[in-house]
């Protein structure tokens, strides 16, 4: 079902785009729109996992230098049946959790230093498998087409202005609504399916895990020690977190601009996969 509502959300973003690129672009907009907007998410596509690293001043470990944290990993891309990601610590207070990486090739699963120093070790479990969960269902690449729609779509007004328009727009009124209102769809949708990725991750994870409660029981300490820990982290890089650092907390259409679902909402879903409910 996640993975209906992802289909359908990028689906629906990309009948947004094509709209809006027609009424405010024609042609020539909707073009320079999705070349564009493709070409800037490709580079972030294959250099994402430097530059994440770099955000989060994550260092690259090996075996040697954090044994049980290397073998954890190792053992659930195992369950999994993944390549051996590559294992980072960024030195962060706050416990939290994130992968990268343009596929399972080529991918990374770093951890904070208060997630090692906190979180015991069948809840650190649960949240490794859910980022393998990430990797496994190539979140990065849906993440990437999604990014790269709703940019395209931020970016047509601009295009406008610099002749990227013709002849075939639509009525002037409602070209000013969708230029006033589309960026802003584009961007609700995109947070809509980055919230069903985390669904999607969640239940993935619980899988590979083999039991779901570890990772219910991480999703709510990372919850809480996220309100009293701050963490010093770029924006654009704090969304790819298990638990948003950034994000401001709170119900009705606040939840609309949240990359993650309400914690309770996925710590539900976890304990309705548990035996015996």
């Amino acid at each position: 079902m996640n993975n209906v509502k992802t289909f359908v959300l990028l689906a629906g973003l990309m009948g947004l785009f094509l709209l809006a690129g027609q009424l405010l672009g024609g042609s020539q907009g909707l073009v320079m729109a999705l070349v564009l907007g493709s070409l800037f998410n490709l580079a972030l596509y294959f250099f994402s996992d430097r530059m994440v690293l770099r955000m989060y001043r994550a260092q690259v470990v090996t075996e040697a230098e954090a044994p049980e944290l290397y073998r954890m990993v190792d053992r659930l891309r195992q369950r999994a049946g993944l390549p051996m990601p590559v294992v980072a610590v960024a030195p962060h207070e706050q416990p939290n959790a994130f992968a990268t990486g343009r596929s399972p090739k080529h991918a990374v699963v770093a951890v904070t230093t208060g997630i090692l120093k906190y979180m015991p070790q069948d809840e650190l479990e649960g949240v490794i498998a859910h980022e393998l969960a990430h990797i496994k269902n190539r979140d990065m690449l849906i993440t990437t087409i999604a990014a790269t729609v709703a940019g395209a779509i931020s970016n047509l007004p601009y295009l406008i202005m610099f002749g990227g328009h013709d002849d075939e727009g639509g009525h002037p009124f409602a070209q000013l609504a969708l230029l006033l209102l589309a960026p802003i769809g584009a961007m609700l949708i995109q947070f809509a399916v980055s919230r069903q990725r985390e669904f999607e991750a969640d239940r993935v994870g619980a899988q590979i895990l083999g039991r779901p409660m570890p990772l219910a029981n991480a999703l709510r300490r990372l919850d809480a020690m996220a309100h009293r820990i701050p963490m010093q982290v770029a924006p654009a890089a704090a969304p790819l977190a298990q638990v948003n650092p950034l994000a401001a907390h709170g119900g009705g259409v606040l939840r609309l601009f949240s990359t993650h679902p309400p914690t309770e909402q996925r710590v539900a879903r976890l304990e309705a996969m548990a035996p015996g409910r």
